[in-house]
């Protein structure tokens, strides 16, 4: 089992956390103001400063670490890394198996003065309801007395008309079910080899 801190172990916790968080904010604060003057200079200008070559003139096999500092702005490590991904066959040919790889937002599928039979909560039931009835109108047609039936429909008119099964309630079966029988004798056979 663990024992509860003391106080002073949670004091010297909490200290030791409010000074990490104090390190952590002193190196972003500097990394913002290099990021503040870097914004003022042209890219040429914070190549030149970081000593790192052009990334559109990167070749297949060239160092893109350098990009990867934070003292890099997100506009040249993004320029980098999408030259590198142009050069390598492995990350520029997508084999199409990619499950997320197109765009499924509904802005890019939403067509202007889109119409739809679709009914929030009810499906498409204003459709289907118009395919019910207009296959009722069919059915509700028949053929004249001096044709002659065909057979399928013949056959349909029979399946229509059999008798079907009786409704049975659920506690009628179940009570039929429950009634005990008595056992069936058992008996042991006995085969020898020999």
């Amino acid at each position: 089992m663990t024992q509860a801190r003391d106080f002073w172990s949670r004091r010297k916790a909490a200290v030791q956390a409010e000074a990490e968080a104090e390190v952590i904010a002193a190196e972003e604060h500097v990394i913002a103001a290099q990021h503040a003057e870097l914004e003022e200079k042209t890219d040429a200008d914070i190549l030149a400063e970081l000593n790192l070559p052009d990334p559109d003139k990167l070749q297949a096999g060239d160092d893109v670490t350098g990009f990867m500092a934070k003292a890099v702005p997100d506009r040249l490590r993004r320029r980098a890394l999408r030259r590198l991904w142009r050069l390598n066959p492995v990350l520029a040919n997508v084999d199409g198996l990619v499950d997320y790889g197109e765009d499924y937002t509904d802005a890019a599928c939403v067509i202007e003065n889109l119409q739809t039979a679709y009914q929030v909560g009810k499906g498409m039931l204003a459709h289907v309801e118009a395919l019910a009835a207009s296959e009722d109108d069919t059915e509700e047609e028949t053929p004249s007395e001096d044709e002659p039936m065909s057979e399928p429909s013949v056959a349909m008119e029979e399946t229509e008309a059999a008798p079907t099964t009786p409704e049975v309630d659920l506690a009628e079966a179940y009570t039929r079910e429950e009634v005990e029988l008595p056992p069936s004798p058992r008996r042991m056979r006995f085969e020898f080899e020999g």
